[in-house]
């Protein structure tokens, strides 16, 4: 395929992935609140026990992702890419809707773990570009992939925060009893339109990019949930500094979900209670913040910042960087603005710092090591995923048993526990004794 026939595919690449991490992110601002109502009508009334369910909804996607992620991509190289892609925007259409519409916990969980599970199109979109590009095309194409994640990232919460309850927000058509009684339909409609739009697209625009001779080839991808639980296992068998760059970025996922789990929780809870009295519209304004401060990090200072300085300073930095914000969350005012923002601007350029300079350690690590990189990061995958699953679940249970506490124990507890965690991570990484200095690879 040529480069000129190749820019279609990209295109419609780029809006799968943006319009999957919008979909993903569009539920923060008001996931949380969605969770509490859906719990005290299942009867669920006290702060501690209501709240819990949130991190177990939010769970629950990562959860199916990581269980069935691999089955997709070993039948994307059975069948082909592009089944699997429409099959993962068909998915994504059905299970945003669907979750606008849910009525109790069950169906919440249920929904988003099955959207989860039939959603692998970022592990799919980057087998697909492996498929078309070149060595040297291969690092900018990616790129393209990890910038759509942070336009998704900055557009979703933003989304979803403007057009939660529309009866309240904008009246005329939305002043209805039914969409008094669902105000987080509209942008889970709106999720799912986009998925549907991007579903037609690739209809018309993506070609398949495996062709029929190399489909059908055994693998051991195709023994599914076996080569997760392999991945898991394989980290033993690696060099030393590679294991501890996967704990090191495992712990850090840890902590930077524990956040994601209990933030809004914070934020929702009443200022005379301590909290800051937001509703889902200005927490979609604060995430599509830390979404544009991602953008801005990575898109813009990590080149010149690596080029100046190793990677494992940075990485050090933006871990130091990440568990300051961490730990501040909880001591926020409701005003100034500018001092929450600017405990966000921690995390989100932490966050940003850590992130490719962890990678290009790992990398340089492993290669230097004659370690076969699909084994090294199929290692780092699935220990990130765990961290996915259990981060939020373990702030929940902590926020739950802690929130109505005095003492030391209060809701202060969870976000002081991730930033520790992020410290540990911090510790792990000092003991690396690299085997030549890390440089950026865009140098």
């Amino acid at each position: 395929m040529s480069d000129e026939g190749q820019r279609s595919p990209l295109l419609i690449l780029f809006l799968v992935v943006l319009i999957d991490m919008i979909g993903f992110t569009l539920v923060i601002p008001f996931l949380t609140y969605f969770v509490q109502d859906l719990a005290e009508a299942d009867g669920f009334v006290d702060m501690a026990s209501r709240d819990w369910w949130v991190g177990i909804v939010l769970a629950s996607y990562t959860l199916g992702q990581f269980l069935f992620t691999p089955l997709l991509g070993a039948l994307s190289d059975r069948v082909g890419r592009r089944p699997i892609l429409m099959f993962g925007l068909v998915s994504n259409t059905i299970f945003l809707i669907s979750f606008g519409l849910a009525s109790a916990l069950w169906m919440a969980i249920a929904v988003r773990f099955l959207a989860g599970a039939g959603n692998g199109n970022i592990a799919v979109t980057r087998a697909y570009i492996g498929d078309i590009s070149t060595r040297e095309q291969l690092p900018g194409r990616m790129g393209m992939i990890g910038a759509s994640f942070g336009l998704g990232f900055m557009i979703g919460p933003f989304v979803g925060g403007v057009l939660t309850d529309p009866a309240n927000a904008f009246g005329g058509p939305f002043d209805t009893e039914w969409w008094a009684a669902h105000p987080y339909f509209l942008p889970c409609l709106t999720a799912g339109l986009l998925s549907a739009i991007s579903f037609l697209l690739a209809i018309r625009m993506l070609p398949e990019s495996l062709p029929p001779e190399k489909r059908g080839e055994k693998s051991e991808e195709e023994k599914g949930l076996k080569v997760v639980l392999r991945n898991l296992v394989s980290v033993r068998d690696l060099s030393p500094n590679v294991r501890r760059l996967v704990l090191v970025n495992a712990t850090f996922l840890l902590a930077f979900t524990m956040m994601h789990a209990t933030f809004i929780l914070f934020t929702a809870m009443p200022i005379e209670d301590g909290g800051l009295g937001y509703d889902e519209r200005m927490n979609g304004y604060i995430f599509a913040y830390v979404g544009l401060m991602g953008v801005i990090v990575q898109g813009g200072l990590i080149r010149p910042l690596s080029k100046r300085f190793d990677v494992r300073q940075l990485m050090i930095v933006g871990i130091i960087l990440t568990s300051i914000g961490l730990g501040w969350i909880p001591y926020l005012e409701p005003t100034p603005l500018a001092i929450g923002l600017l405990a966000m601007t921690f995390i989100a350029a932490g966050n940003g710092l850590f992130q490719p300079s962890q990678s290009t350690m790992i990398t340089t690590e492993a290669r230097t090591m004659g370690l076969d990189l699909g084994r090294v990061m199929g290692a780092q995958e699935g220990f990130g995923a765990l961290s996915r699953i259990i981060g939020p679940v373990l702030a929940a249970f902590i926020w739950s048993a802690t929130v109505e506490g005095t003492g030391i124990w209060t809701y202060h507890t969870v976000f002081r526990i991730a930033g520790l965690i992020a410290i540990l991570g911090l510790l792990i990484q000092w003991g690396i004794k690299p085997t030549e200095t890390y440089h950026s690879e865009s140098e």
